[in-house]
């Protein structure tokens, strides 16, 4: 019985340590949120195949940038090297670049069909964060995206309304989920 006890201890300060390292995760959906704006303009501006490409790209960045953010915000950046939660992270996100193919695939059909799967896909990662953050708020933000990409496939969504909703989705949540971070690190002062 006590084993059992310490290992849910052991999950929740693997779970502490990466919310107090990614400030809850706040900067990377920030990141992520503004880089589904710039795919919903380069999709206006552009062409549709440029918007894809610009939110596959833009994906690439959001690690190094929300990292650079975190940094200027006051954020660790980082977890304990011996978390095991950084390596199930490290998983669901290589899950997640295996999905991107599907995902494009889809846009050979009709190009806004990317953006509404990438909505899914990136939804269904959000939801491990509940497990990696240890923040059951993840479930509500997977949840938002996966409806979303529903209601925009069922209305016929153009590409640009598509990545418009995903950002604005996800820059509302990141700054509930900062809010929340801040607000924690208030009450252990």
């Amino acid at each position: 019985m006590e084993k059992q006890h310490s290992d849910i201890d052991n999950l929740k300060e693997a779970q502490r340590d990466m919310r107090e390292g990614y400030g809850y995760g706040s900067a990377g959906i920030l990141v992520s949120g503004l880089v589904w704006l710039n795919s919903g303009i380069t999709a206006t501006i552009y062409s549709q195949q440029w918007a894809i490409w610009t939110l596959i790209i833009g994906g690439a960045l959001i690690m190094p940038i929300a990292t650079l953010l975190e940094k200027l915000m006051g954020i660790k950046g980082v977890h304990d090297k011996n978390n095991p939660l950084g390596k199930l992270a490290m998983e669901v996100t290589i899950w997640m670049l295996m999905c991107i193919p599907l995902a494009y695939g889809l846009s050979f059909h009709k190009s806004s069909w990317f953006f509404q799967g990438m909505l899914l896909i990136i939804g269904g990662r959000y939801l491990s964060f509940a497990s990696i953050y240890g923040l059951r708020f993840y479930w509500l933000l997977g949840a938002a995206l996966g409806l979303a990409a529903y209601i925009l496939f069922f209305l016929n969504a153009s590409s640009f309304s598509s990545a418009l909703t995903g950002g604005l989705i996800e820059i509302v949540f990141s700054i509930l989920m900062y809010g929340m971070y801040r607000q924690d690190k208030k009450s252990l002062l």
